[in-house]
């Protein structure tokens, strides 16, 4: 019988945020790496449609994405008050200069990172992306990386989740914090 090491869970004295593509896992990844680090779990979209009283969708539609951008900022900003936590945030969150400086100040960022064709998979399962909607989804999202991935570089820490499971990307992410804490020697591993 083949076993892994389980990696430790390191002491880092700050909330958590994950970044990335839509469809990377960040929500999937965030709840999982939350039990495992013994935090609460929040998801920045859940959030900002519960203060909008209105899905991410609708947000576009009606209100649109500055709008949208906004209030994002403003629920992450809030998100990252209070205790350590791990927080999933929507996929352009990096990009509003803003909501990037808040996220910067305030907590860990870690960039969740597959290839695109994996992510291309996973949102091609559901049909409640905005910036996907009648539109071609390898096409959007080569655009999307295209533009994003040098702002996600900017993030604390770059975790390459790749085609593996959910449970293997919070194996990887547990292992890249646990680096970071030691290289940094601000927190235990």
């Amino acid at each position: 019988m083949l076993t892994t090491a389980v990696p430790a869970i390191p002491d880092i004295d700050r909330t958590i945020a994950l970044v990335g593509l839509m469809g990377v896992g960040k929500s999937t990844v965030g709840r999982r790496l939350a039990r495992r680090l013994e935090r609460p779990f929040f998801d920045a979209d859940a959030e900002i449609e519960a203060a909008a009283a209105m899905s991410v969708s609708d947000i576009f539609a009606t209100l649109g994405e500055p709008e949208f951008r906004a209030g994002e900022t403003r629920v992450i900003r809030r998100l990252l008050e209070g205790e350590r936590k791990v927080v999933a945030t929507g996929g352009g969150a990096m990009i509003n200069p803003d909501t990037r400086a808040v996220l910067k100040a305030h907590s860990l960022t870690v960039w969740l990172k597959a290839d695109l064709d994996v992510v291309v998979q996973r949102v091609a399962r559901r049909d409640t992306r905005p910036l996907l909607r009648g539109r071609d989804p390898k096409a959007t999202l080569t655009a999307l990386a295209e533009a994003r991935y040098p702002i996600y570089a900017e993030a604390d820490l770059t975790v390459e989740v790749g085609a593996g499971t959910h449970s293997q990307a919070v194996d990887a992410v547990v292992a890249a914090l646990a680096r970071w804490a030691r290289e940094k020697g601000g927190a235990s591993a």
